[in-house]
This record gives structure tokens, C-alpha cells and sequence, in this order.
């Protein structure tokens, strides 16, 4: 059986649980004066910390960022072999590249690699970056990784798209036109057609049309035109015409039944 409280014991009960309330409400409000010290999660003492203020002075105070944090892209240019393959597994494509191939190698990385291939364009949207690390984990000289920088908020979303590459137009221009005129070189000469022989145009792998020598059919020896049947003339006196005989086709066609009695 429930037991009843008259009036005056529930106002005695209201008071007693306010000033419990602002005992706690006054004791944190003294406590919270000291400054309370910035501890990583991951510390084993981060949950003794239960004295002092809970807020930091942010961005003059910033709680540690672990180490495996995924945040803002960066690019060695230094040890990037420029192979695609971040672009390529990026599933929101915020990585933008131009290759340029070099006739030589042009250097090599932190780790040995060698270099063949410039960075003309090395573009990175981090407006479009979905921080999933897939880059950075395909990447064969770990030349992309994620920094610990988060706060990079801007005004302009256009402030998002990070360049790397070190290269201007000119320099772009130029490499490409060195590498065009070594394949250039590369590419053997057409073979001359000999002299007499007809001569045809074919069209090459660059869709350049270049001349090739026309196959000539040889005239037929004795020994093939005794071997060879005789071609009779149906034009010529006394030439029989012998036409193969064309099958007749004949359809099959169904006697009709007779109507049932």
C-alpha cells in the first residue's frame, strides 16, 4: 500500500532535492575556474579528469588528433611517379592528373622508384573528397597520405581544389613537344615501293596514307596449264555448253481429310 505525504512533507521534500541540485550547480561552478588540462582520448587517464572546465580555447588550444585521422590530402610531389592510380580509385573523382611522358628518366623517388612520367596537372578537390582513404592506400610510394589538419573551412568552396603540380604551360608545352618529336624519330621509314610495280595507299597507325607495293599474280607455267582442266567455249563452233542441272524444288502438299460422318 502506497503511503500518502501531506502538503507540508512534499514542500519539505521539493526543498531538500533544489538544494541538493544547487549544491552540485555551486561546487562545479567554483571547480571550473582552474583550467583543465588537455588529455587525448586514447590516455589512460583522460576519464580522471573530471575537475575544471570542459571547453578549450579553440583555435589557441586543439585536443590532440590521433594518428590514424582521416582529414586533409597531401601530395608529395617529390616521390610521385604520376601511375593514376588515385585518380582511378577515387569514387567521387576530386583527383584531376595530366601525365606527361619524358624520353629519359628523370629522377627517382624517396624510395628508389624510378620517375618517367611529369606532373603537368596534379589537382586535388577536397570540396569533393569523401575522406574514404582509398588514394592513399592504392598509392605505390606513399607519396599521398592524409594529414592531421581538419580545420580548413574557407569562404569560397574554389579554395577547396589544391594544386600540386609544379609545372607552367610552357614547361608543359615544351616536354610535350620533345616527346612527340622522339616518337617521331622512332617510327621507321615506309618501305619504297620497287620500280614497275603497281602501287597502292594504305593508311598507316597514324592515319598517315603511305605508299605499299601492289601484289602481282604470276603467268601460269606449262606444267600448271597441263595439269589444269580444259575451259570449253560455249561461243566457239563446235563448243558444248554443260550447265550443272538446278535442283526443281516441289512442295509437298497435304491431301485434305476427309469430313467426319
Amino acid at each position: 500500500m502506497r503511503s500518502t505525504t501531506s502538503y507540508w512533507q512534499n514542500i519539505a521534500l521539493t526543498a531538500r532535492s533544489l538544494a541538493k541540485g544547487l549544491r552540485i550547480t555551486i561546487d562545479h561552478f567554483f571547480k571550473a575556474r582552474n583550467t583543465q588540462p588537455v588529455v587525448a582520448i586514447q590516455s589512460p587517464d583522460y576519464f580522471d579528469n573530471r575537475t575544471g572546465i570542459a571547453t578549450i580555447q579553440f583555435p589557441y588550444e586543439m585536443q590532440p588528433i590521433p594518428d590514424n585521422g582521416r582529414y586533409r590530402l597531401h601530395n608529395e610531389i617529390d616521390d610521385c611517379i604520376v601511375c593514376d592510380k588515385c585518380a582511378k580509385i577515387c569514387p567521387v573523382n576530386c583527383i584531376d592528373i595530366e601525365p606527361v611522358r619524358a624520353i629519359e628518366e628523370i629522377g627517382k623517388t624517396s624510395d628508389g622508384t624510378p620517375k618517367r612520367i611529369y606532373a603537368a596537372k596534379f589537382d586535388i578537390d577536397m570540396g569533393k573528397c569523401c575522406f574514404c582513404g582509398l588514394c592513399t592506400t592504392v598509392c605505390p610510394t606513399e607519396c599521398l597520405t592524409m594529414t592531421k589538419v581538419f580545420d580548413f573551412s574557407v569562404s569560397d568552396i574554389r579554395e577547396h581544389n589544391y594544386v600540386f603540380g609544379e609545372m607552367d604551360d610552357a614547361e608543359v608545352a615544351e616536354k610535350k613537344r620533345i616527346f612527340e618529336e622522339y616518337q617521331k624519330a622512332k617510327t621507321p621509314a615506309p618501305a619504297k615501293a620497287p620500280q614497275g610495280a603497281g602501287v597502292s595507299e594504305v593508311t598507316g597507325p597514324d592515319n598517315v596514307i603511305v605508299p605499299s607495293p601492289a601484289i602481282e599474280i604470276p603467268p601460269p607455267t606449262e606444267s600448271h596449264a597441263a595439269t589444269a582442266p580444259p575451259v570449253e567455249n560455249p561461243a566457239a563452233p563446235g563448243g558444248n555448253a554443260v550447265k550443272p542441272a538446278k535442283p526443281v524444288f516441289k512442295p509437298r502438299i497435304k491431301p485434305p481429310t476427309p469430313p467426319a460422318a
